[in-house]
C-alpha cells in the first residue's frame, strides 16, 4: 500500500535552517507530482511546496518563497524541504503528500513531521 513517511521535524531557533524529508513506498514514486503542506491546531492544512514528478518544475506558496526549497530524488523515493530564515510562523506539522501523475491534486497524505520555531 502507499506509504509516505516523515522525517527531521525539530525544535530549532528564528532565523535557523532545518530539512525534512519525506520517503515514499508502495508506488511508482517517479511517475507521481509531490508536494509538502503544514498544519497547526484547529486550523486547515496549507499548501507550502510541490515539485513535478521528474523534478523539473516547483511552485512555492507566496509565505516561503526565496526562504524554502523542494527537492527529490528518484531513486531514493525522497522529497526534501529545505527551510532557511525560519520564522515562528512557519511552526507546523509538516506533511508530505502525493498528488496525481497528471494533476495537483493530493490523493495520499503522510502522518506529518513537527516542526517549531521558536527561541
Amino acid at each position: 500500500q502507499v506509504q509516505l513517511v516523515e522525517s527531521g521535524g525539530a525544535l530549532v531557533q528564528p532565523g535557523g535552517s532545518l530539512t525534512v524529508s519525506c520517503i515514499g513506498s508502495g508506488f511508482a514514486f517517479g511517475t507521481y507530482h509531490m508536494a509538502w503542506y503544514r498544519q497547526t491546531p484547529g486550523k486547515e492544512r496549507d499548501f507550502v511546496a510541490r515539485i513535478t514528478a521528474q523534478g523539473g518544475d516547483t511552485k512555492l506558496a507566496d509565505s516561503v518563497k526565496g526562504r524554502f526549497t523542494i527537492s527529490r530524488d528518484n531513486a531514493r523515493n525522497t522529497v526534501t524541504l529545505e527551510m532557511t530564515k525560519l520564522k515562528v510562523e512557519d511552526s507546523a506539522v509538516y506533511i508530505c503528500a502525493r498528488l496525481g501523475q497528471f494533476g495537483f491534486s493530493a490523493s495520499y497524505w503522510g502522518q506529518g513531521t513537527q516542526v517549531t520555531v521558536s527561541a
